[in-house]
């Protein structure tokens, strides 16, 4: 496995999201190519549950960004981030292929990264991510409580 890439100053929760984002999207190659996928692609298999699952997930590792100083903007980006690897991650067949390109945990440490790099990290954000955090939820588990029932109805 490869090493982090998180600065040594980074506090200790940061170093662990770094590594749970490789196991997330790029722990795995596929053997004798360069394709890296994680647990995010494979998971993402599994209708419904696996794409909630991953989604915690990375809104787990949003939040432990944000306690530890990420500013507004980039939680928005890291948010949307997120937001199109469950929408599009949910669509069946097309969504499978997308969880193994679209790597929104590695794109949301690298900027994590980067802002820290530039020293602008400062206290918490919860102010803007809670909100956000929350509609979020609501929007896709919508969209899942309406998938669910366009397919019981169609069946």
């Amino acid at each position: 496995m490869a090493k982090s890439s998180a600065p040594v100053s980074y506090p200790v929760s940061l170093r662990h999201m770094d590594k749970l984002a490789r196991w997330m999207d790029a722990r795995f190659t596929i053997p004798g190519t360069s394709i890296r996928f994680g647990l995010d692609g494979i998971l993402g298999l599994v209708p419904g549950a696996g794409d909630i699952s991953t989604l915690a997930v990375s809104g787990y590792m949003i939040a432990i960004m944000a306690r530890n100083g990420a500013g507004g903007y980039v939680l928005a980006r890291m948010i949307l981030n997120v937001t199109i690897d469950a929408v599009f991650g949910a669509i069946p067949f097309i969504g499978d292929i997308f969880d193994f390109a679209w790597k929104a945990n590695m794109k949301n440490m690298r900027l994590m990264n980067k802002y820290y790099q530039e020293g602008r990290y400062r206290g918490s954000a919860w102010k803007v991510i809670l909100p956000i955090l929350l509609l979020l939820t609501l929007i896709i588990s919508a969209g899942i409580y309406l998938a669910y029932k366009a397919i019981v109805w169609i069946f």
